[in-house]
């Protein structure tokens, strides 16, 4: 018989488990299916008249646009946005975990005491005219030829650096996320090329970001070397020799409160917020309780769940940090013609979401149950304990570039569509929120929350993924590092003109 899984006694709908054909009752519904609907899509519980609020997770997810019969399929055709039930009061919800100890990894030890997961040697780019120069510097080091220890040798390159003046946002922007990757504890040392006539030049952003160059942090710029074959003659010196000083890196047992991790989700489906985010959310309080960090991000994927961060809040100033944002967000949108329930996207739908609020929902999960302790700008560096809260856009590369500039040591991405994200300097773990996908795309995919639909509670799968986050920041590949994926996923924030 096939099953419906209600997630909260208060919800008006059930998420189907096996696909439904018309004329089924589904095992815990009294109605049957008067439609076909498949695995992770939504059936009415009862009647709800056009108008009617629809619940999920306890939570509004809409407002009925027509009439709702019991066993309807609810989704786009009867389902519409509603700015109801998001009532809250600021830190009600908090519950700090309990402290444990004990947890470690075998981290690698900076000398000025970061701590970092990886050991890379980066080849930044100050503008984009510089960009074949750098992919080229780090074409010469395939990992192949890389003495142990030394991860590999990567070149991060952009669209920006110039086209408009030196003090626009998106230079500042930009300066900033570079500084990010400059003092990140996953490179061991950074070479950084421009062109020479660029905007964002190099001793200005040095300056600006309180850098200094020196043995493992170079600089050069193609036209002070004399042209593209001699830079890229020159970089390849340069980063030989900081290779060579990679290679005598040797990684020792450190405390899991030196894990930083940035949370994402992506090609989410129905099942994302029953199984792999809230399996993530477990994870990331068994982390917070061990005194490490995570960072949720992608502010337009928190609106119409943003009154459940609001409840977490460890104060009023973090609370209106957070608001503003959100009203930064809805100003942009309206500037540029946009919805912001412009999400779920086509995939999404098709996974069983319906609207922003039901997906919101959903991705807010994945920060557990942890107080909100602060809000940060996009790559700006993470600066408490805890559970923060990193502004940026929903598009993943971008949101994780920024959560790795802020000092992500590693991120953990859930998806239910199949996601191939991963990124560099810090590894990336995925997790599968269905069966199927996690057997289908199992190249891509680290951990499988499904579990959690046959039994399994979410601690227990919540407590994989926290052992998995300790064996990949130990140096264990993760299925994105095995298959090479990560070089051309650095995507700073560009929200400027060109001119």
């Amino acid at each position: 018989m096939p099953r419906a899984l209600v997630l909260n006694p208060a919800d008006d709908v059930a998420i189907v488990v096996d696909d439904i054909a018309a004329g089924d009752t589904p095992e815990g519904l009294g109605a049957p299916a008067r439609v076909d609907i498949a695995t992770g899509h939504k059936i009415a519980r009862h009647a709800v008249e056009a108008g009617g609020l629809v619940r999920r997770y306890g939570q509004v997810i809409g407002r009925a646009k027509a009439d709702i019969a019991a066993g309807d399929h609810v989704h786009v055709h009867n389902l519409a946005m509603a700015e109801d039930g998001r009532e809250f009061e600021v830190g009600v919800d908090q519950r700090p975990p309990a402290p444990l100890s004990g947890a470690t990894f075998n981290g690698i030890v900076r000398a000025d005491g970061r701590i970092g997961t990886r050991n890379y040697v980066g080849v930044l780019t100050s503008v984009n005219c510089s960009a074949t120069v750098a992919r080229r510097i780090a074409d010469a080091f395939p990992d192949s030829s890389l003495p142990q220890g030394v991860d590999g040798v990567v070149a991060f390159t952009h669209q920006g650096g110039c086209g408009g003046s030196s003090l626009s946002s998106d230079v500042t922007l930009l300066q900033r996320t570079l500084a990010g990757y400059a003092r990140h504890p996953n490179f061991h040392s950074i070479l950084i090329v421009g062109l020479g006539c660029e905007a964002n030049q190099i001793p200005a952003w040095l300056a600006n970001e309180g850098l200094e160059a020196g043995p493992d942090l170079r600089a050069l710029t193609i036209q002070e070397a004399g042209g593209t074959a001699r830079a890229i003659e020159a970089g390849i010196a340069v980063v030989r020799d900081l290779v060579a000083e990679a290679a005598k890196v040797e990684r020792q047992p450190v405390s899991a409160s030196h894990l930083t991790v940035g949370l994402q989700c992506g090609g989410s489906d129905g099942w994302s917020g029953v199984t792999a985010n809230p399996a993530l959310g477990a994870a990331v309080d068994l982390l917070v309780a061990h005194g490490g960090s995570a960072m949720l991000s992608e502010t337009p994927e928190i609106w119409g769940a943003e009154h459940l961060l609001l409840r977490r809040a460890a104060s009023q100033a973090v609370a209106d940090k957070l608001n503003a944002r959100l009203a930064w967000w809805r100003d942009y949108a309206e500037r540029h013609q946009m919805e912001l329930n412009n999400n779920p996207s086509p995939g999404n739908l098709k996974g069983g979401l319906t609207t922003i609020l039901e997906k919101s929902l959903g991705a807010v999960a994945k920060a557990g149950s942890t107080p909100l302790n602060d809000v940060i700008g996009y790559a700006e560096p993470l600066r408490v304990k805890g559970l923060s809260f990193m502004d940026s856009p929903g598009y993943d590369p971008c949101s994780a570039t920024g959560q790795i500039a802020s000092g992500a040591n590693l991120i953990v991405f859930t998806t239910g569509r199949g996601s191939v994200f991963g990124a560099k300097p810090a590894p990336s773990i995925k997790v599968a929120s269905n069966a199927k996908l996690a057997n289908w795309m199992d190249e891509d995919m680290d951990v499988d929350a499904s579990p959690v639909l046959t039994g399994t509670s979410l601690a227990e799968v919540g407590a994989v993924i926290f052992q998995k986050m300790l064996d990949v920041a130990s140096g264990e590949r993760s299925k994105s590092e095995a298959l090479g994926i990560g070089d051309n996923e650095f995507v700073p924030w560009q929200v400027g003109a060109y001119l």
